[in-house]
């Protein structure tokens, strides 16, 4: 059996932080490492922030989706929205040899993440993310203070 929590965000930046907290809990939840526990939550707020910025221009009325399930040593979340369809070409960071502010994103969340898919739905974009947990990843239950 694998466990699936879905949470739905009005695409406001304000609710950012429930989704930082929910991919914290989620990591403490299922034991792992606390240093890739904050890369995972700072890199799923990165891709909400994204949709926010991109797929709805800013539009506060629109809706995001998530949904973190976990099976054996794996972390799948899959973010999803209504916006318009985006090429998977376009979806790239600038060049890291252009050193400025902001850009940087999309290599950080590849950087976390072991699996980084776009595919465009009928209407909107489903972003899968992966990161495979191996026990060295994982806390020693005994000193977890949950």
């Amino acid at each position: 059996m694998r466990d699936v929590i879905t949470i739905v965000i009005p695409s406001n930046p304000r609710y950012l932080s429930v989704v930082r907290a929910v991919t914290e809990r989620v990591g403490q939840i299922f034991e792992i490492d606390e240093k890739v526990v904050q890369d995972m939550r700072l890199a799923v707020d990165e891709a909400c922030s994204n949709v926010i910025k991109h797929a709805y221009r800013g539009d506060t009325s629109q809706r995001i989706i998530l949904k973190y399930s976990f099976r054996k040593e794996m972390l799948k979340i899959i973010i999803e929205d209504d916006g318009p369809t985006t090429e998977k070409e376009s979806l790239k960071g600038r060049d890291l040899d252009d050193i400025r502010p902001g850009g940087l994103g999309i290599h950080f969340i590849k950087r976390v993440f072991d699996v980084f898919e776009i595919d465009g739905k009928k209407k909107g974009n489903r972003l899968l993310l992966v990161k495979h947990l191996c026990r060295a990843d994982k806390k020693d239950v005994s000193t977890k203070s949950i």
